[in-house]
Formats: C-alpha cells, structure tokens, sequence
C-alpha cells in the first residue's frame, strides 16, 4: 500500500486564515498614498515656484531692464516687483504655470498683490500648502536694493 504525502484541509484552511490576517493589518498601509501624494505634490509645486522666480529673475537680468519691468517668459508677460515675480495671478502663477482655476485646477489661492513683500498662498488643503513672499526692498519697491529675496514656504503637516 502506497502512503500519500500532501496537506490536509485544516492546514490549508489555516494557512489562508492567516493570510487573511496579516493582509487586514498590511493592507491599509499600503492603501492610502494619498497623504503621500498630497505631500509630494506641495513639495513639487514649491520647486516649481523657486525655479519660476530664479528664471523671472535672471531674464531680468539678462535683458538689462529696470526692477519693477515685465519680463515674457514663453510668450507671457510676468509682472514683477523687486527682480522677481509679484506674489499675484499675472506674475508668479504666470512664470511657474500654476493651475488655480477653481473647478478644475490643481490648487486654491489667496488673491496676493503686487508690492514687495505681499504673499499668496497656494492649497490642496488646510495645513497642505505653499506660500509665495514676494521679494521686498529695503527702501521702496524697485528702487534697486532687493532686502529680502522671495520666500518660498511649503506647508506639509495637513496633508
């Protein structure tokens, strides 16, 4: 008589209850990317803003004008306020191409302005955020002394 080797039911039975287990606990860590997301989304955006208003300024600069002058980047004029982008619609969302439209952009945004020092932030959420100095001068605006250049501060602990 031949012995038959295999497993039983119980151990197969066990062995899937156990994975059913250990995939309740390990699942839900690997589900939710979205924090992640979120994060790695304001961290991006707040690269994007640097880069936007280092390229403003050295267009500035490169095309020898007056601080307080438009530059065209890509065919779109950006205002500016102390060599850099202001902190509003036509000149820091214009240079970094920020989508704020409200039913079908990536992000919200305080309305900002146009002096020196002025800010505007830009949210997935509260607590989820970036906000955008616009650089200020020590005396008055483009008077050709930068005091503070812009300050670029993202906000991750909401996301």
């Amino acid at each position: 008589m031949k012995k038959q080797a295999g497993f039983t039911l119980i151990e197969l039975i066990m062995v899937i209850v156990i994975l059913g287990v250990l995939s309740a606990f390990a699942l839900p860590r690997f589900a939710d990317f979205g924090t992640q997301a979120r994060t790695a989304s304001i961290e991006a955006l707040a690269g994007a803003i640097k880069s936007a208003a280092n390229i403003s300024h050295a267009q500035q600069l490169a095309d020898g004008s007056t601080y307080g002058t438009d530059v065209t980047l890509e065919g779109q004029a950006v205002t500016m306020v102390n060599s850099y982008p202001t902190a509003d619609a036509a000149g820091i969302v214009e240079a970094a191409q920020i989508n704020i439209d409200v039913t079908n952009g990536d992000y919200s945004a305080t309305a900002g302005g146009t002096a020196g020092g002025t800010t505007i932030t830009f949210s997935l959420q509260s607590n989820c955020q970036v906000v955008y100095e616009a650089a200020s001068a020590s005396v008055s605006d483009n008077d050709g002394t930068i005091a503070q250049v812009p300050q670029i501060t993202p906000t991750t602990s909401g996301c």
